[in-house]
């Protein structure tokens, strides 16, 4: 993907243009909501009028919050399902007719999608449907060559990790890892980038798991 040119896209301004200026001059950062369609709307019309088409459109927008069954409110279903899924659907239907032949169309999925977790039930849930997403996607975009599959991470050191575990949390959770390390969000970019090439040309429907084995053994 040399010489590409990026839109990220993101609710807080000051972090997009932070971004986009360590990108540099093949990048841009468009301020947008993914729950609200009108300002999807706005970010496709302005992707459409300065480059007219779309190759590749990663779906990255989730969010996780953790309430165990008899604590979970309609606010916290509403709020993980408005991102994840809702956020995640409009996102690739306004952006499908940008997507020509060849074009390569990636969710982010999470291995709790695949497992049962602690109170995390409405998040995996919402990764559940993200992948059958892709399972039925698959489907409707039969015969236009435009490809969509998920990368699904493991436990991956970021930022909002941090904050959501305590120290003795994230010892444990790598203790579950058969690779004994938490991932690195540049081993999650690599396979993000490998579906996006043309290494990848005979994928579609697929799960690909970054996952250091957390969630096949």
């Amino acid at each position: 993907m040399t010489g590409a040119f990026v839109f990220i896209v993101g609710r807080r301004l000051d972090v997009l243009e932070n971004a986009a200026e360590a990108l540099g001059s093949n990048a841009r950062g468009l301020q947008a909501d993914v729950t609200k369609p009108e300002e999807l709307d706005r970010l496709f019309e302005t992707v459409q009028k300065e480059k007219g088409r779309l190759d590749v459109l990663v779906a990255n927008a989730g969010v996780g919050e953790f309430a165990s069954l008899g604590q979970i409110t309609e606010e916290h279903y509403d709020y993980i399902f408005d991102i994840n899924v809702k956020g995640t659907l409009f996102t690739v239907q306004k952006a499908l007719p940008l997507m020509t032949n060849g074009g390569s169309i990636i969710l982010t999925g999470s291995t709790v999608g695949s497992m049962g977790t602690p109170a995390m039930s409405i998040y995996s849930a919402s990764k559940a449907a993200v992948r059958n997403l892709v399972r039925s996607w698959a489907h409707d975009l039969w015969g236009t060559g435009i490809r969509v599959n998920v990368m699904s991470p493991g436990p991956t050191k970021t930022d909002k990790l941090m904050e959501l575990l305590p120290s003795e949390a994230l010892g444990e959770m790598k203790r579950t890892v058969p690779l004994e390390r938490l991932g690195d969000a540049k081993e999650t970019a690599g396979a993000v980038a490998f579906l996006a090439s043309e290494g990848s040309t005979f994928m579609t429907g697929s799960e690909m798991f970054v996952d250091g084995g957390y969630a096949q053994v």
